[in-house]
């Protein structure tokens, strides 16, 4: 069986077929950092389970379905870059 692709399709890698990996791991740095955060806070586990959902949970959301299919780590990067330079373009019609 052979499958033919045409050349300008983008092929991804991605976990299960959902997630990016660089996006993957992304969400695992900030799981461990809300992780240990909330462990060196925090006593009762109803609220340790209740803020790591809180916080970690959008974050796999944006992740998975994205802002029009775009990986998420692009979308940090596009955010950053904007924030250190912002420009305003504004354009008039005559």
């Amino acid at each position: 069986m052979k499958f033919i692709f045409p050349q300008n399709y983008n092929f991804k890698n991605k976990l299960f077929g959902i997630l990016d990996y660089s996006s993957l791991i992304l969400n695992i740095i900030w799981d461990v950092i809300i992780f240990i955060l909330i462990n060196l806070f925090f006593k009762s586990l109803n609220i340790k389970i209740f803020i790591f959902v809180l916080f970690c949970f959008p974050i796999l959301l944006f992740s998975i379905i994205g802002f029009n299919h775009e990986n998420i780590v692009y979308i940090l990067i596009y955010i950053i870059n904007y924030i250190k330079s912002p420009k305003l373009y504004l354009y008039s019609k005559n």
